[in-house]
């Protein structure tokens, strides 16, 4: 590829197919996430977990109020200025942007090292002190994956994500897997600790190594890029109005990212702190349960979830389009349509998801000690699924029709209502980790409710309530039945050739899942829940219609 194909031609593509680009990367960078999962809880354990879990929450936020909204916020101010040909003061604001980082992610880093103890409970503050070195590096990294979106090319970011999951993965369980050697068999919790510190190193160098990635791509370019500073004759705007821009920007980006991802953050320490302090439990046992609900059952919901955001994200720039040309109908019905196959992938994976709990988790996590408690909690957040994937569409679409700050508002009413139910349950009950099941069933259906309640206040958004609810539930239903029933029969007849319990679950669960597909379209097409033309608004959607064709479903 040419280097002027990097900046010229990636700017000319639609906006459409790079939002697709950058969701696919995202969908598989969770994959790889989930998969390396596995191993590593086998070798850190579910206390490890838990500790990595919590370290990793504090960390998120952190990073979110100090790098990480830095490419959406990067990305909107020097596409103004590319808008208008200014390639000198878009390239200023970008070296600009490497000085706000380094003294931005400077001071996170040296917070996040220096104030562990009090940002984390108990033996999470060794391994909080292990991610430290990552917030600096992440700040430059998403100066350069903002450069090159404000360039209209998602390519080189989505390359980055990819490669920086990837060496996380190895990583992490090669440091793992050497610390936790290091640290023998005598003490457990020490070797829990050492082997959440090596899966912190892990994700480092990641970010590291995707940096090394970004900065090649840019230096593949340079050429290109000061030929066009050449050719600007635009005045150069101040360093101070940069930054004043830089500042204006980037804080509504971190003021909405740290209320929707504080909810994490916040869990983690009331779990903890209420916990040993207030119940005075042991703090192995709160890491053990911690680590198997937000490093198992979590991380499961979170694959279906961006499946269902990957399908949003295909469709919500029409409705942008539309509202802004004033066709405030037309946008309804986008919006509509885009619910439609929201739901019509989230609900049966939710289903399938509750049916399957114990085989799924016991292909990706078969832990023995905590594969029912870690089903359990599977089954009981399978729901969330739904609602959290609502909530993506509605956010979209609410910050797509200029109504940015009431995303931000639903999810702080939310944050404030689930904390008050997680103190409370945890303090008069011991529900444990299912409280925190409860209070994430809470949060993501009190932000569902409201964030449909503003946007149907906006927009004329009509509902046909049986084909978008009712007829995709009722398939649902009659999907994970039978995908239950099919699991058992299957287990017990592979039962009789294998011996190991591991692979007849695999092989039955793998059977159980492709009748469940079939299943539910035949049940939702023939039923009249959906059309060929909404089965093509499916991410791959065309592929799809073209199968349920050959097996006349269709």
């Amino acid at each position: 590829m040419e280097k002027s194909t990097n900046l010229e031609n990636n700017s000319k593509k639609g906006l459409l197919v790079q939002a697709g680009i950058l969701a696919i990367a995202g969908i598989i960078s969770r994959i790889i996430g989930l998969l390396y999962g596995s191993p590593l809880a086998a070798i850190i354990g579910d206390e490890g977990n838990g500790y990595y879990g919590a370290a990793y929450a504090i960390y998120t936020i952190v990073l979110l109020v100090s790098s990480y909204s830095i490419p959406s916020a990067m990305s909107k101010i020097i596409s103004g200025k590319l808008a208008v040909q200014e390639y000198k003061n878009a390239h200023r604001i970008f070296r600009c942007a490497l000085v706000y980082v380094a003294v931005v992610g400077g001071i996170g880093s040296l917070v996040l090292f220096f104030a562990a103890d009090i940002l984390a409970a108990g033996r999470s503050a060794l391994v909080l002190r292990f991610f430290a070195p990552t917030i600096f590096l992440f700040g430059f990294l998403g100066v350069l994956r903002g450069y090159f979106q404000a360039h209209r090319t998602m390519v080189p970011t989505s390359v980055s994500q990819l490669v920086e999951q990837v060496f996380n993965a190895v990583v992490s369980i090669g440091g793992a897997l050497i610390l936790t050697r290091m640290a023998g068999d005598e003490d457990p919790s020490k070797r829990a600790v050492y082997g959440a510190i090596g899966s912190a190193l892990g994700t480092g160098a990641g970010v590291l190594v995707a940096l090394i990635f970004m900065y090649l791509v840019y230096s593949y370019n340079r050429s290109v890029i000061r030929e066009r500073i050449k050719k600007d004759d635009h005045p150069d705007v101040p360093d101070r109005e940069i930054y004043k821009l830089i500042f204006m920007v980037v804080t509504p980006f971190i003021l909405s990212t740290f209320i929707y991802n504080l909810s994490t953050s916040l869990n983690s320490t009331l779990f903890s702190r209420i916990l040993m302090h207030v119940r005075n439990m042991d703090e192995s046992s709160i890491a053990y349960q911690y680590g198997i609900f937000q490093r198992k059952a979590m991380v499961i919901t979170n694959l279906p979830i961006a499946l269902a955001s990957a399908a949003a994200a295909a469709m919500i720039p029409e409705v942008s389009t539309t509202f802004a040309r004033g066709e405030v109908e037309k946008a309804g019905e986008t919006v509509s349509r885009v619910t439609r196959v929201i739901l019509m992938i989230s609900i049966p994976c939710a289903a399938g998801l509750f049916a399957l709990a114990r085989p799924v988790m016991m292909i990706l996590f078969p832990q023995r000690k905590s594969l029912d408690e870690a089903a359990m909690l599977l089954m009981m957040l399978a729901v969330t699924v739904v609602f959290y994937s609502l909530s993506t569409v509605t956010n979209a679409v609410l910050q797509g029709i200029g109504k940015v700050n009431a995303p931000v508002l639903n999810a702080l009413i939310a944050l404030v209502l689930q904390s008050v139910i997680l103190t409370l349950l945890l303090v008069h009950t011991n529900l444990g980790d299912v409280a925190l099941c409860i209070v994430t069933i809470v949060y993501s259906l009190v932000m569902c409710l409201l964030n449909n309640f503003v946007m149907t206040r906006n927009l004329p958004v009509q509902y046909d309530l049986k084909k978008t609810y009712l007829l995709p539930i009722i398939a649902s239903a009659v999907m994970g039945a039978s995908a239950f029933g099919i699991y058992q029969l299957f287990s017990l007849i592979f039962g009789q050739f294998v011996g190991s319990d591991y692979f007849v679950n695999l092989f039955a669960t793998a059977v159980a899942v492709l009748f469940a597909v079939f299943i539910y379209f035949l049940v939702l097409i023939r039923s009249g829940g959906a059309s060929e033309e909404d089965i093509k608004r499916f991410p791959k959607g065309a592929s799809i219609v073209s199968l349920l064709k050959k097996i006349r479903i269709l």
